[in-house]
């Protein structure tokens, strides 16, 4: 049995949408939840001893991942450029073998983009939010979209995150101006 890390990793994520609103997912092609559909972005090796830096993967030294950390995950699970902005939300994952704290960050796609899967994404995919209750998606991230005005009114939200998720609890969007969740940066 693994046991969990005792400090998190801190990701990145993207809330990447196109100007139809369609949201870009990916279905993992690796654990944790191999199979399911989730948000571009991924996890970086752990922070550096000393000096600070640039760390491997979705994460950057000193804890807080930067927007081009998040630009070259988007490109190397699925071969896209977006305009890269603030953070939609936090969210912190702990479950065997693994201790996530993932940023989340709204992205601007490209009126054309075409998502092709590569690196560890089995498929990616632009999704109309009302398509979304279709998909089997990552735990937690579906209460994470309603959250930010990313999920369809009127359909309920599952509740599939574990009985303990952590002292964040689910993703926590920040509130945007009069109390919403912020646009992606540059869109109308």
């Amino acid at each position: 049995m693994d046991e969990v890390p005792p400090r998190p990793v801190v990701a990145v994520g993207l809330v990447a949408r196109d100007r139809h609103g369609r949201l870009l997912l990916v279905e993992r092609g690796n654990p944790p939840h191999k199979g399911r559909w989730s948000l571009p972005g991924g996890a970086g090796a752990p922070p550096p001893h000393r000096g600070g830096g640039a760390r491997p993967g979705g994460g950057a030294g000193g804890g807080a991942p930067r927007p081009p950390a998040a630009a070259r995950e988007l490109r190397e699970e699925t071969g896209l450029e977006a305009a890269v902005g603030e953070i939609a939300g936090v969210v912190e994952r702990i479950a065997e073998g693994y201790h996530y704290l993932i940023v989340d960050l709204w992205a601007d796609l490209a009126d054309a983009a075409v998502p092709v899967a590569a690196a560890d994404a089995a498929d990616a995919r632009l999704v109309a939010p009302d398509e979304l209750p279709a998909y089997p998606l990552s735990p937690g991230l579906a209460a994470f979209l309603a959250g930010i005005g990313c999920w369809p009114d009127g359909i309920p939200v599952p509740d599939d995150l574990p009985s303990s998720p952590g002292p964040l609890g689910p993703r926590i969007p920040p509130a945007g101006p009069a109390g919403s969740p912020g646009p992606p940066s540059g869109s109308a």
